[in-house]
């Protein structure tokens, strides 16, 4: 394995990764603005307020993105395998 084969494996990890946690971190990151801008707006500062929707936003995207993400990963865990699996000593 050559050091530009590792780093292009390691370059598409990081993608993988990325596309995969993507959909929930957005999903998450406009709840939390959304209620911050809810509490700045009524006064309302306790962190506990706003823990509850955000999961059940993070719970619904993981419901409705998770075939996606586990067909992602499933392809890459392959990719990686028989990659894996033609390399000589």
């Amino acid at each position: 394995m050559t050091a530009s084969y590792a780093l292009d494996w390691f370059r598409q990890a990081l993608f993988t990764a990325m596309m995969v946690a993507g959909p929930t971190v957005l999903v998450v990151l406009v709840v939390g603005l959304l209620l911050a801008i809810l509490q700045a707006a009524t006064q309302v500062n306790d962190q506990a307020v706003a823990f509850g929707p955000k999961a059940l936003a993070a719970v619904a995207t993981l419901g409705a993105a998770g075939p996606w993400m586990l067909t992602q990963l499933s392809e890459f865990t392959v990719g990686i395998l028989t990659a894996l699996g033609t390399m000589g000593p």
